[in-house]
């Protein structure tokens, strides 16, 4: 975590390989920076989606989505999926045999920063006495770009809770709660206030609380609602169709032992 008084934690800790987020200027150099401080109250801002995937929690707090579930069933993870409005982080899939029995689309969405965080964590590092190649200074920080990363992802949902209305299936959208916070004062989320399993579109917001020191993810709320009532957050309408048979082909495919959950990458 970088900011005034933090702690670096590094994508690579929680997806179990190097930090796939590289600089630009420099891609063999990986930033390696999930969450911030930011604000006047130090807020603990997540700025990576991989920073979500500590202990796999976001997923296992899905699996009650999967109302076809039967036990025997295996549980996969499979990665970028293709649908109308754009492609889906993660599909989580209840099978049988490798046939899909049933699946929850789930989107992972954190804050896009205005410039970059790195002469930050330059800093950060030499103050750790961390011996690290000097920087250009630059006049300003960083920032939270709130607003058009709010918006962008509405809109994606948007696009895309239709196909998964049509489909009589789940979307999840993982946020942060101070994150889900802005939304609800920036946009017309007064109408969506509870969660019902019947709901195409569920909301997970998760908080960033200290656990024998440590931070750790733990769900703060859910809620839900269906294509007409995320249309009245934007004031928008769009259209996404597309038969169950072309994204079951596509789990299907992905499907191997290695994206069983249980498997550890």
């Amino acid at each position: 975590m970088i900011g005034k008084r933090s702690l670096l934690n590094s994508s690579a800790h929680f997806y179990r390989k190097r930090c796939i987020k590289v600089r630009k200027s420099q891609p063999e150099i990986s930033i390696g920076t999930c969450t911030v401080q930011y604000g006047k109250n130090d807020q603990q801002v997540i700025i990576c989606p991989h920073r979500f995937r500590e202990r796999k929690q976001v997923f296992t707090d899905c699996i009650h989505l999967l109302t076809q579930h039967e036990p025997g069933n295996e549980l996969h993870l499979i990665s970028e999926v293709a649908i109308p409005g754009g492609s889906v982080d993660y599909f989580l899939v209840s099978s049988l045999k490798r046939r899909v029995r049933d699946f929850v689309g789930i989107e992972l969405q954190t804050l896009d920063t205005t410039r970059t965080v790195w002469p930050q964590r330059q800093q950060f590092l030499r103050e750790q006495n961390v011996e690290v190649a000097s920087e250009v200074q630059v006049s300003k920080s960083f920032g939270m770009n709130w607003k058009m990363t709010a918006k962008t992802i509405l809109v994606q949902l948007h696009h895309k809770i239709q196909t998964f209305e049509h489909l009589n299936k789940h979307f999840v959208l993982v946020i942060q709660n101070v994150f889900a916070d802005y939304m609800k004062r920036e946009f017309n989320f007064s109408h969506i206030d509870k969660v019902r399993l019947g709901d195409p579109m569920h909301f997970h917001t998760y908080e960033l609380a200290f656990s024998d020191g440590e931070l750790r993810i733990e769900l703060a709320e859910r809620f839900s609602t269906d294509t007409d009532g995320l249309a009245r957050c934007l004031g928008l309408q769009a259209e996404a169709r597309v038969e169950l048979e072309v994204i079951i082909k596509q789990l299907e495919t992905k499907m191997s032992d290695r994206t069983l959950l249980g498997i550890v990458e």
